[in-house]
């Protein structure tokens, strides 16, 4: 059968360094009527069961090790026996969470997972985390970027980007080399495209991202934006660039 793409959305309170911060996140489902893929298995395991049903669950991938990606990972992989996913570099994050357990897969750059007709391959996407991943599904137009990139551009932790250049190199590099009409499926909010979001890269490339409102509305004091951050910050946009 032709798969499809399930969404489901959950509330929960994250810890971030003693600070509460309210949060929805989304879970994705991928598969037809037999058999599934979940992605980001967020804390509410019943709900996202709920809309799995009776199809058989394959695998749990997670594209951080975040709590609010984690939290229902292994309530929901249990069922069905399946495995569940991560990136190596995000172990100490899924830890935090469960302390007498791991994943069972060391998620790659470039693995390839399938369920139903599809395929979803495995796309490293680190900033927010070390171990951050995308997985793009090229039948059904999707990529599936975690916090790596939201409808509002890089995504965050309560407020901060923990390494900016990383995430933009990320960006730039592999989800923006992604076909314009490509479906952005982040875990938090809404949907977006990669046409939608490919004009502002050079915007955040040259500050836009972290100047203050006082900046942008010249107050003297501030520096005047890089016109390519990318040779101070580090930030590489593919294999050939210097």
């Amino acid at each position: 059968m032709t798969a499809r793409i399930e969404r489901v959305v959950t509330e929960g309170v994250v810890d971030i360094d003693g600070t509460e911060h309210k949060v929805e996140n989304n879970t994705w489902i991928v598969g037809d009527d037999d058999e599934v893929i979940v992605i980001d298995a967020a804390r509410d395991a019943d709900k996202i069961m709920e809309q799995v049903g009776e199809r058989e669950v394959l695998a749990v991938i997670c594209t951080a090790g975040l709590p609010d990606h984690v939290a229902a990972a292994i309530e929901v992989a249990s069922r069905d026996e399946a495995v569940i996913a991560l990136h190596p570099k995000d172990k100490p994050l899924w830890r935090e969470t469960w302390r007498e357990t791991w994943p069972d897969i060391d998620m790659e750059d470039d693995g390839i997972f399938e369920v139903a007709d599809v395929q979803l391959d495995v796309m490293e996407t680190p900033g927010v985390t070390p171990g951050g991943v995308s997985l793009y599904c090229d039948k059904l137009k999707a990529v599936f970027t975690g916090k790596a990139l939201q409808a509002d551009g890089p995504g965050k932790i309560g407020g901060e980007y923990p390494a900016l250049a990383d995430q933009l190199t990320s960006i730039g590099g592999r989800l923006f080399t992604l076909p314009a009409e490509t479906r952005v499926l982040p875990a938090h909010g809404e949907e977006v495209t990669i046409g939608d979001l490919e004009p502002h890269f050079d915007d955040w490339v040259s500050g836009s991202l972290t100047r203050s409102k006082s900046d942008d509305e010249g107050d003297g004091d501030a520096e005047t934006p890089l016109t390519d951050g990318t040779k101070i910050s580090g930030i590489t946009l593919g294999p050939g660039d210097d």
